[in-house]
């Protein structure tokens, strides 16, 4: 069965789908309870290639000759639920079909001769847009609840009650050795008290003890519903020493940091038989900035397991400190909720900080309870400054400055304009113009740009290029202008014909950088040719699209 890829959405309960009277859908065969991530239909005899996991498979049946084979290939590649449509092919759903899914436990649904693919299809899109609605509504109201209670009197028990509350479990700050500082809501017990001290181990081992060996079963006391270790960014590493005799510590695997990710937030899939957390996100959801890194050498950010029913997690904080977390049940967004508490516990509980890191510190706090970047302008620094991206392996960079967001081989910093950035070996690193607090947007866009081109040109370093003769130009009649002539072209078809301008043609240089093949690129760049009804091989049209791409780029930087 190929790895479930799941989409940045909430899956939609079969049930729900089922409940649209205007669809007419009705379950004949398999279980109520799936989720369903996508609709794809195909009249393919075996659609086993061309399926990702999770979706509704919708066909009328055109190529079933075998159906106890095609529900197994079905089955196989990890399909939700099988929708079969009565008419034009068949009167009824055939009997033999009924019984394969039965047999399977594939969900089978009949759908009737007035209800098309299309409809079934925007329906499942409907219900994902008002569950992500919801969802991001919950997260929005947690992150203003939480921010609010960081500002009270005791801002650490503060948090840890409405933390505790909105994910509806357990929260507490730990030290390394598991011993508790702060905690809120009913405290576990027996196996997963256990299992919390665990994930402690592994975010921020104690000094004095060696790490626990690694172990390819769940810890013996765990029983039959304890999950797989999913530590965020870690992978197997040789065996560590055993821990001394009469630690009460289960079994833990060993680990050392492969990148940076954030556990999964799928509410009902057990850690057993889950993919690795890092590869399963709900909306929104980044490691959170701010969190401290891991004490020791393999340490992770944050891990996850499942105990005894029990949904289990710990993120590293500064001190050394543990928030830990023990919840009955997962829904999409609770990584994001922790993730807030996770930053704000961080500020809380970090050792005295000098003057610079005290104001930066501040500065992150205003702009997380809503204020703008001139809030947080003048506890950052007079600037300007230059944005950096960087991508590459090893050793980071050392860019003089400790502004810096690290996601596994990627690197976002903010660097001083009068420090200079040099390449470092095995990165490749691209830089914005100079910049004031107002414009770190486009600097950021910028960055961005200059990496893409320094990885086309396979050149270590590449900085912005300002515009030139573009800056004669009246700004308002050119954006204007531009919004004419470029509003033929899709998003896409705009990112590929700056990128195929910016790199003079080049169809090789332009895939790598967009990375697709070359052929994609002179299909899209044919496409382009054929909206604007213009000769991309003329040199003055080229001048032309480019002055307008840059035009409408900086128009856009200065609305936002």
């Amino acid at each position: 069965m190929p790895e479930p890829t799941a989409p940045p959405t909430p899956p939609v309960a079969l049930a729900a789908l089922l409940a649209r009277a205007d669809l007419g859908l009705r379950r004949i065969a398999g279980p109520a309870d799936a989720a369903i991530r996508w609709v794809h239909t195909s009249e393919m005899a075996d659609p086993y290639p061309y399926l990702l996991g999770g979706e509704l498979l919708m066909t009328a049946g055109v190529q079933l000759t075998d159906p106890e084979r095609y529900v197994s290939r079905v089955v196989a590649a990890g399909a939700a639920a099988l929708g079969f449509g009565v008419a034009p092919v068949y009167d009824a759903v055939p009997p033999a079909l009924v019984e394969a899914c039965a047999r399977h436990g594939l969900p089978l649904l009949e759908v009737p001769p007035q209800t098309t693919f299309s409809g079934v299809a925007r329906a499942v899109w409907l219900l994902m847009a008002r569950a992500r609605e919801d969802e991001l509504r919950r997260v929005s109201e947690a992150q203003r609840s939480l921010a609010s209670a960081a500002t009270r009197p005791g801002p650490v028990p503060a948090v840890l009650h409405q933390l505790a509350a909105r994910l509806g479990g357990w929260a507490g700050v730990l030290t390394p050795e598991g011993a508790v500082v702060d905690s809120a809501g009913p405290a576990p017990s027996g196996p997963v008290w256990a299992g919390v001290r665990g994930l402690v181990r592994v975010v921020a081992p104690a000094a004095d003890l060696p790490r626990p060996a690694p172990s390819r079963k769940p810890p013996a006391d765990h029983g039959p519903d304890s999950g797989r270790w999913a530590a965020q960014g870690l992978r197997p590493r040789t065996p560590a020493p055993q821990p001394p005799e009469g630690l009460d510590v289960p079994p833990t695997p060993g680990f050392e940091r492969a990148g940076l990710s954030g556990p999964s937030d799928t509410p009902d899939t057990p850690a057993s038989s889950a993919p690795p957390a890092f590869e399963e996100r709900g909306p929104g959801d980044s490691p959170p900035a701010g969190l401290g890194k891991g004490r020791g050498g393999g340490s992770a950010l944050s891990a996850t397991d499942t105990v005894g029913g029990f949904h289990l997690a710990a993120y590293a904080l500064a001190g050394p400190r543990v928030l830990a977390l023990a919840t009955p049940h997962r829904a999409p967004g609770d990584h994001t909720i922790a993730g807030v508490a996770a930053v704000l516990l961080t500020l809380l509980t970090a050792e005295r900080q000098g003057a610079d890191e005290a104001a930066r510190s501040a500065a992150l706090v205003r702009m997380m309870l809503g204020g703008g970047p001139e809030d947080a302008a003048a506890l950052l620094g007079e600037g300007p400054w230059v944005v950096v991206h960087a991508r590459g392996t090893g050793s980071p960079p050392d860019l003089g400055t400790p502004l810096v967001d690290q996601g596994g081989p990627s690197v976002r910093a903010l660097v001083p304009a009068d420090h200079e950035v040099i390449a470092h070996p095995g990165w490749t690193l691209g830089v914005s113009a100079p910049a004031g607090p107002d414009a770190l947007t486009v600097a950021d866009t910028q960055a961005a740009r200059a990496l893409e081109r320094a990885e086309a040109t396979r050149t270590s370093l590449a900085r912005h290029r300002p515009t030139g003769f573009g800056a004669l130009m009246d700004p308002q009649e050119s954006a204007a202008y531009a919004r004419v002539l470029l509003a033929p072209l899709p998003d896409p078809l705009r990112t590929t014909l700056r990128t195929w301008l910016s790199l003079h043609g080049s169809w090789d240089r332009s895939a790598v950088a967009l990375g697709v093949h070359r052929n994609t690129v002179r299909q899209r760049i044919g496409r382009v040719a054929a909206l604007l009804g213009m000769d991309l091989d003329d040199m003055d049209v080229r001048t032309e699209l480019w002055l307008a791409l840059r035009s409408a780029e900086a128009h856009s930087g200065q609305c936002r």
